[in-house]
Formats: C-alpha cells, structure tokens, sequence
C-alpha cells in the first residue's frame, strides 16, 4: 500500500500537531497519546463461534487486547484493510452487530505471584476454585521472547519423576522439552501426575495447563493432587472443552507465563501441557472462521511456529539470571499409533525427546506403557545420577533386544537353552519395569532393585513373584542401608562395598521368599490352615 492511500492514525495525527507545544511536558503527552488511543472506537459488525468481525480501527495492533461492551474481551488477530478479525475471550452472548468497541493499546496481561500457588484458575487468571480472587503481585504479558542462547546454561540436573522407565532409561533433566506421545487412554496424564506428585519435598513449583479437555477429566486430576499433598507447590490452569476458542488458543502461552515469575526467581517449575494436539486444532478452528488459506491438514503455515515460540521459552537459565529452570512436558494424541502425523512430528522436532506409550504394552497390562525401543531422551542421560549409570547402562539395550528376540521366538517352535534364558530373564525384567500409578519410587529404591536385577538376584524367583521380592527389596533398602541411600541421592559414587551390600540383602530377601514358599508348599493342610 502507498504512502498517498495508507490509513491514518488518528492518535499519531494528534500527537504530531502537539509535538511543537512547549508547554507540554513529556508525561502529559504520553498520557495524552494513551487517551486519545482509548477513544479510538470501532463497531461490530458480524460475530459468529468466537470470532467478531470489526470495522473502524485503523491503528489497531496485531495481538492487542481489545474491549467489548460489558467488559467482554479480545485479541486482534487478523488485521485486514476494512476490517479486524478479533477472536474472543468471553462467551459472545449479548454482543450484537453495531455496538461499540474501544482499543487498549496494550496487548493481553495476567497477574502472576506466589498467591497462584494452589490455586485452579483459568488462562486470565479468573479464579475456577472457591478460595476467592486472585492478587498478583505483578502483571506480564502472556507472550514474551524465549530466553537468548547466552542467557542459558546446559542441563545439568535430573528431574525425578519417580517411575523406574523413565528415570532409569528415559531420563529427563531440569530445563528439557520431552514429549509424551501416544494413542488415547494410554496413560499419558497418568504419568504427568506421577511426576508432579513426585516433586513433594524438591522444591519444584508444577503447572498444570489443561486446554480443550472434559471438564471431569480434569476434576479428576485435582483430586488426584490434592489427595497427595501435591496442590501445595502446584498450579492448574484449565480451559475445557466448552470455553470459547480463544481462550483455549492462549492457554498455554497463559501458564508459561505463570511459570516464566518463578524461573525468573531462580525457582525449578515444570509444566505440563495436556494436550497440545487439541491445542493445534483449537487454533485450525480459529484460522478457517477467519478465513486464512489452509495447508497441510487444513492447518494454517504457522502451526509450527505456535508451537515453537511456546516450547522455546523452556530453559535453564544462567546464575546470574537466577539459575532456575522450566521444564516442559508436552502431551500429543496420536491416532492409531501414527507418530508420523503432522503435529506429532512438528512436536517430536521441536523437543528434546519423546516418551512413546504404546496401546499394546496398555492392554497387555505392562503400566507404564512405555515403549523403551521408540522413547529417546536426547539431552537427560547427561543428567542421571552416577549410580543409575552404573546399573541402567546396558539394561535399555538388552531389553529392546529381548522385545525383538521375542517377536521372532512367537513363529518358532524349537529354542535353544541359551535363547529360553534370555526370554526368561527379559519377561522379569518387563515384571520389574511394572509400576502402579501413584507409587512413585525414590531414587536409592529404583537403583536397588535394577541393580539387584542386573547381578542376577531374580534368577531363580518365579515371574509372578518378581513383584513381591521388589517390594521387599524397596523396603528393606531404605531401613538397612540409609548410608548408602545417602549416598545415591547426593549423587556419589558406590563403592564395591556399598554395592555388595545391596546385592547380599537383595538375595537374602530372595532366597527368604523361596524358602517360604517351598515352607507353605510343602506344608501339611492344618499348618496351612
């Protein structure tokens, strides 16, 4: 568009003539410029699923926060030569073609502090909980740029989750980007849950951002929190499924800047993003009402880039910045097991690694229903602890041989002895992975049972009685050897005493349920009795 037909800004107009006035001081004109800028009105014209159409707003700016009668709110997202595409942050009942809208000259903010925490709130911060309304100690906006290449540091720290899989063959450092994919109802939250209660005690402030999902499924996930303790240092931000598009579309970008007040003060935060594939159709669906040219999958060309500018602003900042860290755990739904669909690759690219959970392992009752062959965590192994290293090195490797080796052992019908032991152990193994939900384990009793499973204590245990002598073993651990568990969770090198130790008492406890079973099997009925 040339200079001669460009629309003008009334406010800039103004501002121009009164630049020559001596008398105004620099205060008072921006003051001026800022009221002059509210009175710049527009008029409704067409509104429709979230989207309202508005004309007469010729200085409006892409992302600004614009106001509806009865306080209703909007972000400009398609600015056009006669009129403005404004996705909605309110339900759009009440609002008729020819009202009156006003400009903010100010882009979308919420109120951040310490009083979120243990709060259930939605994107604006609008209090979904009883527990009254929400005082910030300051106010951000809900984009920002992500933290500059300098500005971070490499990860270096482990974040526990408490589940064997991961922690051991899977881990996941402070400041990492790692992707939970999988089918539906594979357990994909189960996991994020596991890992915000794991974080009791470690000084870790969690958030979890639900958007576009059922308003019982995440009741759910609250109860589950606060029957654990875990809403003490936990956030829930949550736009279901009945809330309009847009505030689905900046729910993400909403609990990031939540989290974005602790990282700044030097705080460890994890964020679970729960689902961002619902989140990319959100923003499918807010693209076509506004008419903007489809591509692949009927997604808009920028469909990577939302994602991006979120999962960037994940870091591990300098010590002069603070030193705190933003971990993010992203969730995306495939279908039928097509890790190779648009969003999920995007996703995968964008991320550090990726937990895949497989719906056979699920209906085959292996919980969690992580594939090891198709996980990858390309930045945390830097992260594990010594000791995890010592005992998990060769473990993910000989297990996916075992899946393999167990594959082709289903078409055969003669094995050899030395292929029927290395199926044997590798179904313990599967047995020893096995972990229910919400028994998160720490991490001296996770590298006592893998170690006592690497040096051959289940050798002789039955499959179906691994789990009674891991739960032994986990016992017995933390009451016989505090020295050595002290010395696991500062992160110290074992030394061949230590791990003699733990091996002796594993097999001490293994060969004491042997006994007692062979006791109670040869018994005679009344002592069973």
């Amino acid at each position: 568009m040339s200079e001669d037909t460009a629309i003008s800004d009334p406010a800039a107009e103004v501002m121009k003539s009164l630049q020559g006035t001596s008398s105004l001081t620099g205060e008072v004109l921006q003051h001026l410029h800022f009221r002059i800028r509210m009175r710049e009105t527009g008029t409704l014209v067409h509104v429709e699923q979230g989207i309202a159409r508005v004309t007469g707003l010729p200085g409006v700016h892409a992302d600004e926060l614009i106001i509806f009668p009865g306080g209703l709110r909007g972000i400009a997202f398609d600015i056009g030569v006669d009129e403005v595409g404004i996705v909605l942050l309110d339900e759009s009942t009440g609002l008729m073609s020819g009202t009156e809208v006003h400009r903010t000259d100010r882009v979308l903010e919420i109120p951040v502090g310490e009083s979120l925490i243990g709060r259930v709130l939605d994107p604006l911060c609008r209090p979904l909980d009883s527990l009254g309304p929400v005082q910030g100690t300051e106010h951000r906006w809900i984009e920002r740029q992500a933290p500059d290449i300098m500005a971070r540091l490499p990860v270096v720290e482990q974040l526990r989750t408490g589940i064997k899989v991961i922690d051991a063959l899977i881990p996941i450092g402070k400041g990492q980007r790692e992707l939970i994919v999988g089918d539906r109802q594979t357990g994909k939250t189960a996991i994020a849950v596991d890992t915000i209660i794991n974080q009791k005690g470690r000084d870790v402030i969690c958030i979890y951002c639900s958007v576009g999902k059922e308003i019982s499924t995440v009741a759910r996930v609250i109860a589950d929190l606060r029957s654990r303790g875990a809403m003490e240092y936990s956030i829930v931000m949550a736009a279901s499924g009945e809330d309009p598009p847009g505030l689905q579309y900046i729910a993400p970008y909403s609990a990031t800047t939540v989290a974005e007040y602790f990282l700044d003060n030097g705080r460890d935060v994890l964020i679970i993003y729960d689902d961002l594939t619902r989140h990319a159709r959100v923003y499918r669906e807010i693209s076509l009402l506004l008419k903007r040219p489809p591509g692949r999958e009927a997604f808009p060309g920028d469909i990577f880039y939302i994602h991006s500018r979120l999962l960037e602003r994940s870091a591990h900042l300098k010590d002069e910045l603070g030193g705190g860290s933003l971990t993010a755990l992203p969730i995306v739904e495939t279908q039928a097991q097509n890790i190779s669909a648009y969003i999920p690759t995007n996703l995968i690219s964008i991320t550090d690694g990726q937990l895949y959970l497989s719906p056979e392992l699920f209906h085959r009752g292996q919980l969690p229903a992580v594939d090891v062959g198709r996980s990858v965590s390309r930045v945390g192994g830097k992260t594990q602890l010594k000791a995890y290293r010592e005992v998990a090195g060769d473990l993910r490797l000989s297990y996916a041989q075992f899946e393999e080796l167990e594959t082709f052992s289903r078409i055969g019908t003669r094995l050899d002895e030395q292929t029927r032991k290395t199926l044997e152990r590798g179904r313990k193994v599967r047995e020893i992975l096995k972990q229910p939900q919400y028994d998160t384990m720490t991490a001296c009793e996770q590298i006592a049972v893998l170690a006592a499973m690497a040096r051959g204590v289940f050798q002789d245990v039955p499959v179906d009685e691994v789990g009674a002598v891991e739960e032994a073993i986990r016992g017995a651990v933390r009451d016989l050897l505090p020295d050595v568990c002290e010395k696991i969770e500062s992160d110290q090198s074992l030394n061949d005493k230590d791990w003699e130790s733990l091996i002796r008492m594993a097999r001490r406890l293994a060969q004491s349920r042997e006994k007692g079973d062979r006791h109670a099997e040869h018994a005679d009925p009344e002592e069973k009795a």
